[in-house]
């Protein structure tokens, strides 16, 4: 049986871009849905459920964050925002509502087609598997194969890149992994010079699984390197 076509959905004010962006996905046999504003993209969310969401900041109505919040309440559908302005504040709070990435207006097509094909790579692949559980320590317990992870007992939510990029972590205990190395094995090869995605995504782990993340006990910096998980086998022995 032939594999379903990936259905994505443009939402964005400009109706030159949306028929410009759409022949282009659909060129790569892409079913393309659009919506104009973030009310309709909500309801086009629920009708047709697609693989992922191409969600422009600037919108009359309702913007591209407070859509963002909104979907955020009922689908975790991967989105790709759209910005005029890829500063570092534009990129954090759109990554903070839960976007799995941006791209920069102006954009090339094949850019953006490189990103969505990425970030649809990384939602169908769940982190390794490995087949036992970590113990870090009495505070931390890391279950690969459930996706799970309990601070003090209780569990906490990961994101599903936050997840991947603490499994590479704390399965090479106390070895320094570069930026790049991150970058690639979490994000893809297309991120290699992306490295402010690993900053954000270690401070957003510190935030969940740290009891201090300003003077972390388990995800270590290396300035100028990378970071590393500590050496939790040295308390096995």
């Amino acid at each position: 049986m032939s594999r379903a076509r990936r259905k994505i959905l443009l939402v964005d004010d400009e109706p030159r871009l949306l028929d410009s962006v759409r022949m282009n996905l659909e060129l790569e046999d892409f079913e393309v849905f659009e919506a104009h504003d973030g009310h309709e993209a909500l309801d086009q969310i629920r009708r047709v459920m697609p693989d992922l969401v191409v969600l422009d900041v600037m919108m009359p109505r309702m913007d591209g964050l407070e859509t963002l919040t909104e979907l955020r309440r009922f689908s975790s559908v991967p989105v790709i925002m759209l910005t005029v302005k890829a500063d570092d504040s534009d990129v954090v709070a759109g990554l903070e509502r839960g976007a799995d990435d941006y791209v920069a207006k102006p954009f090339s097509q094949q850019v953006l087609l490189s990103r969505i094909r990425a970030v649809l790579r990384r939602a169908e692949i769940a982190a390794p598997s490995s087949s036992s559980e970590v113990v870090v320590d009495e505070n931390l317990r890391i279950d690969f194969d459930r996706h799970e992870v309990f601070v003090h007992g209780q569990p906490v939510q990961l994101r599903p890149t936050e997840f991947r990029l603490l499994y590479h972590l704390a399965t090479n205990p106390g070895r320094v992994l570069s930026h790049e190395t991150l970058l690639s094995r979490v994000w893809g090869p297309e991120y290699r010079d992306a490295s402010h995605y690993v900053r954000l995504y270690i401070n957003y782990l510190r935030q969940k699984i740290e009891d201090d993340p300003a003077n972390p006990r388990y995800i270590l910096t290396e300035r100028g390197v990378g970071y590393k998980f500590a050496d939790y086998r040295r308390n096995a022995e």
